[in-house]
């Protein structure tokens, strides 16, 4: 028993206590800016809530808005790829010639229009100018072809359209 009553009399002990005080009081003041900390963020979170409503019902009405939010989405991607595949059916590539369709006419007055798609699928147009009338006719194109004779011309503007992408 006197062993221990000398130690604790013992600088060591004293020195030891004193190291122990110093760690508490280092923890005591982290502990404090931790917790004024918490305090501002919660302040801060209250008055942006605002203090007569309960939170829980607001967490609730936010989640449902996400919920809404999200369901929103959903719908606008599911629109928007029906949008892209009928892009895909659209008038893209256009390819056009114009030339003289009788000799004896003096300048390209007339013309051949191909309007195609990606697929190259679509029409392609052939305006005739003569002195006495113009006609214009009008022949489909399937996978850059047609199923109906094509003029030198029309070939030329499926051919300019089909190369555009």
């Amino acid at each position: 028993m006197e062993t221990i009553l000398q130690f604790c009399k013992s600088e060591y002990f004293n020195l030891g206590i004193l190291v122990i005080n110093i760690l508490l009081l280092l923890m005591f003041v982290i502990s404090t800016i931790t917790l004024n900390n918490s305090k501002k963020t919660y302040k801060t979170l209250i008055k942006k809530l605002g203090r007569s409503n309960n939170i829980e019902e607001m967490l609730k009405e936010y989640m449902e808005k996400v919920e809404q939010v999200d369901k929103s989405n959903k719908n606008i991607e599911v629109y928007c790829d029906s949008l892209n595949k009928e892009i895909d059916k659209c008038i893209k590539k256009v390819g056009i010639v114009r030339y003289s369709a009788f000799k004896d006419m003096g300048s390209d007055l007339s013309f051949a229009l191909a309007l195609l798609d990606d697929n190259n699928n679509g029409v392609v147009l052939n305006g005739i100018y003569s002195a006495e009338n113009s006609n214009i006719y009008a022949k489909p194109v399937q996978n850059g072809k047609s199923k109906y004779t094509i003029s030198e011309e029309e070939q030329i503007a499926i051919d300019k359209a089909m190369q555009k992408q």
